[in-house]
């Protein structure tokens, strides 16, 4: 998992011990990613499945993309296909994806790097591996997230950020033990790089075996830990969470996090994505490629979606056929 990261970790700035008067987020919830396939036929797990939208909301959508070791002509990604009316973050952490829109946006991503593209009023996209990686074959890992846009932004214009791995903010527990990559939002005081529409922050930690981090969290946000590699404890009772595991806390003021003393070798640290954001507290009628507010705005979608108003395939970059989900 070679993310980004540091030799040293006493150079990087510190989040601070919590309030001892801070309140503890309990944890609310933990459930289990099914497995399942996503665009061509690359594994994906379903990062939030079975928990209710209230408690993901600004989020909508989240899959685990892998790790799995592709052998030569394995390699998939999706077909061009739509969107309209919410965000998707792209995080890579293994492997090298190609990412392009009919809005004029794309580019490569590897090891660390994030594609952050605001769908807005609507364009087509394709993502897929490039050519050299389909050949060879390789390790490919990363995550893919759906943050929605309140009613007022879900037709603004589209827009495409490129947010290289060295970009992000770099954090160190008080006792050096973890390691904190802020993609957007705030931490501490330290902001990352993406510009988003809906107030959000997302973070990877790195945790160290036997490492604990109590991370201030805003209470205004929700709070979401994903564990992406390895084992460990959430919250103030310690519940236990492994690979492929969503926890979802409570109202408060700390998210705690605890590395197990012991790992896998296959895992030897673990690795958890942090998210929260601001809800918005709006109707969500969601299908396939499109999230809207109601039922009459989605007919709308692929009615503008089969008219062609949401962008055509660049001359070129075929095939000529896109899907709807």
């Amino acid at each position: 998992m070679p993310a980004i990261t540091v030799e040293n970790m006493l150079v990087l700035p510190r989040v601070p011990e919590p309030d001892v008067t801070a309140a503890e987020r309990p944890v609310v919830s933990v459930t289990t990613a099914p497995s399942g396939f996503e665009g061509e036929g690359f594994p994906v797990r379903r990062a939030f499945a079975g928990v209710d939208l209230r408690h993901l909301d600004p989020f909508i959508h989240m899959d685990q993309m892998g790790e799995v070791e592709y052998a030569p002509g394995e390699p998939k990604g999706t077909p061009w296909h739509p969107h309209r009316g919410f965000e998707t973050v792209t995080y890579l952490l293994d492997g090298t994806f190609r990412h392009q829109d009919s809005h004029g946006g794309g580019g490569l991503i590897t090891n660390g790097d994030t594609q952050w593209m605001t769908a807005g009023s609507g364009l087509l996209h394709i993502e897929a591996p490039p050519e050299d990686l389909v050949v060879s074959g390789g390790l490919f890992h990363g995550f893919q997230l759906w943050v929605n846009l309140p009613g007022k932004l879900k037709m603004a214009a589209p827009r495409y950020q490129d947010i290289r791995a060295q970009q992000v903010s770099l954090l160190s527990s008080p006792d050096g033990g973890v390691l904190l990559r802020v993609i957007a939002g705030e931490v501490a005081g330290h902001p990352g790089p993406g510009v988003t529409h809906t107030p959000i922050a997302l973070v990877h930690a790195t945790l160290e075996p036997g490492a604990q981090l109590r991370l201030p969290w805003r209470p205004d946000f929700n709070a979401l830990v994903y564990t992406l590699a390895g084992s460990g404890h959430v919250g103030p009772k310690r519940q236990p969470v492994g690979l492929g595991q969503l926890a979802v806390f409570g109202a408060g003021d700390v998210l705690t996090i605890e590395a197990a003393k012991s790992q896998e070798s296959r895992s030897p640290k673990m690795d958890v994505l942090i998210l929260g954001g601001q809800p918005i507290r709006e109707p969500v009628a969601a299908y396939g490629p499109f999230v809207m507010n109601t039922k009459a705005e989605l007919v709308q979608a692929f009615e503008d979606f089969q008219a062609g108003k949401l962008g055509v395939i660049p001359a070129g970059h075929g095939p000529d056929h896109l899907k709807t989900a």
